[in-house]
């Protein structure tokens, strides 16, 4: 029993220890942040990506001088599978120095383990795209608070939008199942869950294709995931394979399981009434692909040559 104890006891200091490196790992490269002209642009594209594509909606709403809930311009604009490619993209600048080498890199690695280094990493991912995205989310609101109001149901704007057909026609997804299944709060939350999880999928793709080759394949890994994503879209197969109105229900639920872009899409799910993937399901396969990426990037870790040759910071 003493034994037991004693075991026990050490368990805990090595998790309590492991725990200690990681998040000084990950202090460490939040630190690389300050005076950084890489991460101010990266949050200024992101602010300006925002304005462009939440314009359409405020334009709107002043156009017919209805009002907005506070949460709309994120949901109808990032309701788009072309618009959470845009802003997922601006993650290779965010993330261009991956795996993150630095002066103190060194230090570390002679301090604890590759795993745990990477370990590191994979948290300071997990928090950095995080920060990226409810900054996105504060942007949008940002932008549209003037004319918004916080209750938590959908305003006249969007009932415009949805109902009369007018937000197909400027290419804002307001659609009716998302208006009569669901609340303004609770659908954005689900938004940003769905973009938080594709967003760190890219992450793990490109921190997996980075230790496994090179930066460069790295970015050809996320750049080729993205546009698998993003020609897998149901219009565009209607118009180059020429499919005709009758099959594209099959076209669309099979794009819908395929498709990783359009999983991260809010109404390319099955809310009761058809055979898309529905949101747990969604949850699910991505916290597996993820998984699956940090688990090969730690077998790869092994055998990473680091090169510290120009870390020093500018």
């Amino acid at each position: 029993m003493h034994f037991r104890i004693l075991g026990q006891k050490a368990a805990c200091s090595r998790i309590t220890l492991m725990a200690t490196q990681v998040m000084t790992v990950v202090k460490n490269n939040f630190r690389s942040w300050q005076r950084n002209p890489r991460i101010y642009v990266t949050f200024g594209l992101a602010f300006v990506l925002c304005f462009l594509l939440t314009d359409k909606a405020v334009r709107f709403s002043y156009e017919y001088e209805t009002i907005m809930q506070l949460v709309e311009p994120f949901v109808w604009t990032f309701g788009d599978s072309n618009s959470i490619l845009l802003s997922s993209l601006l993650l290779l600048l965010l993330f261009a120095d991956m795996p993150f080498l630095s002066p103190g890199t060194p230090f570390y690695l002679s301090r604890m383990e590759r795993k745990t280094w990477l370990i590191g990493q994979g948290v300071y991912v997990a928090i950095a795209t995080f920060i990226y995205l409810v900054f996105i989310l504060l942007s949008t609101i940002l932008l549209c608070m003037k004319n918004a109001f916080i209750g938590n149901m959908w305003s006249e704007t969007a009932a415009i939008l949805g109902y009369s057909g007018a937000g197909k026609a400027i290419a804002l997804p307001a659609l009716v199942k998302t208006l009569e299944m669901s609340h303004p709060y609770s659908c954005m939350f689900t938004i940003f869950v769905l973009m938080l999880l594709y967003a760190l999928l890219l992450a793990s793709i490109m921190l997996l294709c980075t230790i496994w080759k090179s930066q460069l394949v790295g970015v050809i890994g996320v750049v080729g995931f993205s546009l698998y994503g993003f020609l897998l879209n149901p219009q565009l197969i209607k118009t180059i394979f020429q499919v005709p109105e009758q099959l594209m229900y099959k076209a669309n639920v099979a794009v819908g399981w395929l498709s990783p872009l359009n999983h991260a899409t809010y109404h390319m799910h099955n809310f009761g009434y058809d055979l898309l993937p529905r949101l747990w399901q969604t949850c699910l396969i991505f916290i597996t692909l993820i998984a699956l990426c940090f688990c090969l990037s730690l077998k790869a870790i092994r055998n990473y040559n680091f090169n510290f040759t120009g870390t020093e910071q500018e």
